[in-house]
């Protein structure tokens, strides 16, 4: 009973240690679930304490009640006991679900699963962190109780920084073999560095590629540095500045991983790494595929676009025909997308009634069909006026700067702002609109009917969930 306790322990640990890390990065409460099996005889057990996997049973028993394919391992697993010794198990292909897993020599098999938000730059990072998460829960349960310590928590929730490193690692060795000429952690370290120092009160922009040192002859370089002048990629400062030169244009800071070399036309076809600024905030590409984006010195798993997904799902449910939800959102989201790069707040009244209401603000003589590129460009503009624009079920703009009043409602929130909670007020009272709110700090939130759509509840699990994780078939109702 000792030992089953200690490994539910263990489980809990890295679960814990998962989620919390895997909502960090990808800036969400994000769900995560556990099948495994310790020995071969054993059956599977599945801990999936927020259902993330509700939906999927056919697919789950077709691979592991209706096949046993997956009890099969060609090679064995005995004297497999180092850490990182495993046999991996790719991604299952399940909708909306990153998986990932392994064999090792202390437990059969192992299944991690995590739920795949839409903006999720690039799932690599995410697998390699499961993948961390099966050689450290193998690991744990190797060692003596008397040893163990709950640090794997910690060192899987803070695995932004390696995930992402040694999803890159994994890339760079496909495209050019397994010597590599530079640390590529002290280079992404670096990259943060630079991301967050200001010059003259503005932080950087412009681009910076890092390109393996074997591949520089198939570079153009418009201006180098002679050889004893390089500036060194560890001075940020320096670096920093060498930033404004090609801010805004089609060129690069071309790097070896340890030097500046000098300044080249951003169209090098090389395997690189390529950081860009963006003042704020940048996304990291390997070899011109996004892999993540940073701000703040840390990385993230966004691509930093807003997804509108609840707005979408209400004009689904609408009278609204294909042709005009389709037109309605793509004019949404573009207002929202300019408004979030502007880093600029606006309030967008979707008024899904007929006829549309009257609002108190600047009404137009001619309301403006926004299928038209010009007119959405303007209405674009007119969202960083205070107020509201109004958008009608027609697809037109009939009036911006709007005030949004009503009744207090019982959910409001004092520390999110007079546009949230008018927002919110405003829905209450008229039904037949949906309004969508940017901050200037980027989050965006739709209301309905009183209600704040895009609001998330933290996750939360207790080690007690686990005595109740039943066997995968049991789950499915078979048993």
């Amino acid at each position: 009973m000792i030992a089953d306790f200690s490994k539910r322990l263990r489980i809990f640990n890295v679960m814990e240690g998962l989620t919390e890390g895997l909502s960090r990065f990808c800036g969400r409460p994000t769900r995560v679930a556990f099948l495994y099996a310790e020995k071969y005889d054993d059956p599977l057990v599945l801990y999936d304490p927020h259902k993330l996997l509700d939906g999927h049973e056919y697919r789950l028993k077709e691979l592991y009640v209706d096949s046993a394919i997956w009890r099969s391992c060609p090679l064995r697993l005995d004297g497999l006991t180092l850490f990182g010794e495993m046999f991996p198990e790719k991604d299952l292909g399940l909708s909306g679900i990153i998986s990932y897993g392994g064999r090792t020599g202390n437990i059969f098999y192992q299944m991690w699963f995590v739920e795949h938000h839409p903006d999720v730059a690039s799932t690599g990072p995410i697998e390699r962190w499961l993948e961390n998460a099966v050689c450290v829960l193998s690991h744990d349960f190797a060692i003596d109780d008397t040893f163990y310590t709950a640090t794997s928590r910690l060192v899987l929730r803070e695995y932004a920084s390696y995930a992402v490193r040694d999803y890159i690692m994994d890339e760079l060795n496909l495209l050019i073999g397994w010597d590599m000429p530079y640390m590529v952690s002290s280079v992404l370290e670096a990259i943060l560095e630079i991301s967050r120092t200001p010059e003259e009160g503005f932080f950087p922009e412009g681009k910076l590629t890092i390109i393996e040192p074997s591949k520089l002859d198939s570079v153009r370089l418009l201006m180098g540095f002679p050889h004893d002048e390089q500036p060194s990629l560890f001075n940020k400062r320096h670096v920093r500045k060498l930033l404004t030169a090609v801010k805004q244009s089609s060129t690069t800071l071309v790097s070896d991983g340890k030097k500046i070399l000098g300044i080249a036309y951003d169209t090098i076809s090389s395997p690189a790494i390529v950081a860009d600024f963006r003042k704020a905030y940048g996304f990291l590409f390997i070899n011109r595929k996004l892999v993540c984006s940073f701000a703040e010195g840390k990385f993230f798993a966004t691509t930093r676009r807003p997804t509108l997904v609840e707005f979408e799902e209400i004009l689904v449910e609408s009278d609204l025909d294909k042709d005009t939800r389709d037109d309605l959102l793509s004019i949404v989201t573009h207002i929202v997308q300019e408004a979030t790069e502007k880093q600029h707040g606006a309030s967008i009244v979707v008024d899904l009634g007929s006829p549309p209401l009257k609002l108190s603000g600047q009404h137009l003589d001619k309301p403006l069909l926004l299928t038209n590129r010009e007119n959405l460009a303007l209405a674009c503009r007119l969202s960083k006026l205070d107020g509201a624009i109004h958008i009608g079920r027609d697809l037109h703009l009939y009036a911006f700067s709007c005030l949004l009043d009503g009744l207090a409602v019982p959910n409001e929130n004092r520390s999110r702002g007079a546009r949230f909670n008018s927002a919110l007020r405003f829905s209450h009272q008229h039904p037949e609109v949906v309004v969508i709110t940017v901050s200037a700090d980027r989050p965006v939130s739709i209301f309905q009917n009183g209600i704040e759509l895009t609001s998330t509840i933290p996750l939360e699990t207790s080690l007690s969930s686990l005595y109740k994780a039943p066997s995968l078939e049991a789950w499915l109702g078979l048993k």
